[in-house]
């Protein structure tokens, strides 16, 4: 199964192990077989959360340290929001581009990531021509 755009409708089949589940969260690329499971991840439902989610764990523990600096309570809160605010930010502003890398690391189309926007789009202007432009 060596394509470049897989039908992300279906479920994906075959699911990566612990191993390879564990590489893929530090950037390793996964074998063909399991792409189907690679689009889903970064295209399905979910995709915003998981991929936030795989950015702020590591965080979690430098924010966690700076509350144990000397000083007052305003200080260190002051201190974490200041790192926590524009990482967040930076974060879902720079989203589109890392999923777009995942894809491409993996060989597939890019254009995947807005094939969900594109269909929704098509289905609205279906629903709106049947309502508004009747035929003649």
């Amino acid at each position: 199964m060596t394509h470049n755009t897989p039908d992300p409708a279906p479920a994906p089949t075959a699911k990566p192990t612990v191993g390879q589940h564990l590489g893929y969260l530090a950037g390793r690329t996964l074998p063909a077989e399991l792409h189907d499971w690679v689009v889903a991840d970064t295209t399905g439902p979910g995709a915003t959360r998981r991929y936030v989610t795989r950015c702020l764990i590591p965080l979690i523990p430098i924010l966690a340290g700076l509350l144990f600096i000397p000083g007052p309570w305003i200080i260190r809160i002051g201190m974490v929001l200041l790192l926590f605010l524009p990482f967040v930010y930076f974060l879902l502003a720079l989203k589109k581009i890392y999923l777009r890398h995942r894809l491409v690391s993996h060989g597939l189309d890019p254009a995947l990531l807005d094939l969900h926007k594109q269909r929704r789009l098509d289905d609205e202007q279906a629903s709106y021509e049947s309502r508004y432009r009747s035929a003649p």
